[in-house]
């Protein structure tokens, strides 16, 4: 396999992947420009192509965006998550607690409340942040940052997200996908979806 062309890995990829349990979620279309509402708040999207939007949700104020499938491509938003909460729903939270946003977390903090959360939910055993810069995010400043894991399934992924706290709440977006040709097939398409988000 180490030998492989890499389309005959790519193809090997998509195929080990689309075969998985979570690849049966239902899903509905987003259709390229057309401006949608996300997580039933007044965050909106107006994507440059055609996205899924799976109806399995991580939590009440996130919603999943992918093109081949969650473990292919997945755009999670996260939605105006309000102080106390986790930014996706506790398994259990005597085994399994999670960190939440507060009134005190700042914008610099929230990369790791992401790989914190990651790291309980996901079970990630390897989180690692690459970068992490100022940048603007639904018209006001906020932190934008990149990071790599691997999962449960030992595949290396990598990972990018913006986030902004407004009016005492959390807005984030990020995408993740198999480091080998699907990050990077898809991350222009995630910023052309990060750049139209917008609050009224």
């Amino acid at each position: 396999m180490k030998d492989a062309p890499i389309g005959l890995l790519v193809g090997w990829l998509a195929v080990a992947l689309a075969s998985a349990p979570f690849a049966a979620h239902a899903h509905k279309l987003r259709e390229r420009g057309a401006p949608v509402a996300v997580a039933d708040t007044p965050l909106t999207v107006t994507p440059s192509r055609d996205w899924n939007r799976l109806d399995v949700r991580l939590g009440k104020n996130t919603e999943h965006w992918t093109v081949d499938g969650e473990q292919l491509n997945d755009v999670t938003f996260f939605a105006a998550i309000t102080p106390g909460q986790p930014l996706v729903r506790e398994r259990s939270k005597k085994r399994e607690p999670l960190p939440r946003f507060t009134k005190a977390t700042l914008l610099v903090e929230v990369p790791e409340l992401l790989e914190t959360t990651w790291r309980t939910y996901k079970r990630s055993g390897s989180f690692q942040m690459t970068g992490i810069e100022p940048g603007r995010f639904l018209g006001a400043d906020g932190v934008h940052f990149t990071y790599e894991f691997v999962d449960q399934d030992e595949l290396p992924r990598r990972g990018e997200a913006r986030a902004a706290i407004i009016a005492g709440k959390l807005y984030m977006i990020s995408f993740e996908a198999p480091r080998l040709h699907y990050f990077a097939a898809g991350i222009e398409d995630f910023r052309k979806l990060a750049d139209s988000a917008r609050l009224p």
